[in-house]
């Protein structure tokens, strides 16, 4: 199984050393090798436009830059994809800022700048395994609520859908009740 993860840094050298970095170092977990497939952005709304149409298992996120902080940029993708794992890199990091990332955007970990190269791909893995084991048990109640006819076999295929292609079951309803459809040449 491949893990996507985004990272977010407003500065491109950082985005090229944590690429490197977790493209030349395996990233294991529990005797497991995570291989990762890695996208990078310098801008939050285009990972966040990249994010309601892409899933991701990991989103790494530097805290401070110029459009939004990495909290606010993580709050945005709970909405949108709310089993991820989320981790914030920052260089400014205050005891207020933290706790505020812990609680407001669900962050796994917060990683320091200069980060130990060691204790970021150890943070990615973690992570990555505490998600796969928080979606599986997701899973299995949803299975659960299935057989017990708590929910339908049309709800439980939307939440399997919704999970590979987030957005993919949400429509925009016109008010006339047609549907309204994304411009195309916008993305």
């Amino acid at each position: 199984m491949m893990f996507h993860i985004l990272l977010l840094d407003d500065e491109a050298n950082i985005l090229k050393s944590l690429e490197r970095l977790l493209r030349i170092t395996p990233c294991t977990y529990n005797g497991e090798v995570f291989p990762l497939q890695i996208e990078t952005f310098t801008s939050a709304k285009a990972a966040l436009e990249r994010a309601r149409h892409t899933a991701f298992d990991l989103f790494l996120s530097d805290y401070r830059m110029p459009e939004m902080t990495g909290v606010e940029f993580l709050k945005a993708t709970i909405d949108i994809q709310p089993d991820a794992a989320r981790l914030v890199l920052s260089g400014y990091a205050d005891l207020n800022s933290v706790i505020g990332a812990i609680n407001e955007a669900h962050i796994y970990r917060f990683l320091s700048k200069p980060w130990n190269d060691y204790e970021l791909v150890s943070s990615v893995a973690q992570a990555l395994g505490y998600r796969r084991l928080l979606v599986e048990n997701k899973q299995l109640a949803d299975q659960a609520r299935f057989e017990k006819g708590t929910i339908s076999a049309a709800e439980l295929e939307r939440r399997r859908l919704e999970s590979l292609e987030p957005g993919i079951t949400r429509v925009n309803w016109g008010e006339d009740g047609s549907v309204i459809l994304d411009d195309l040449d916008e993305t």
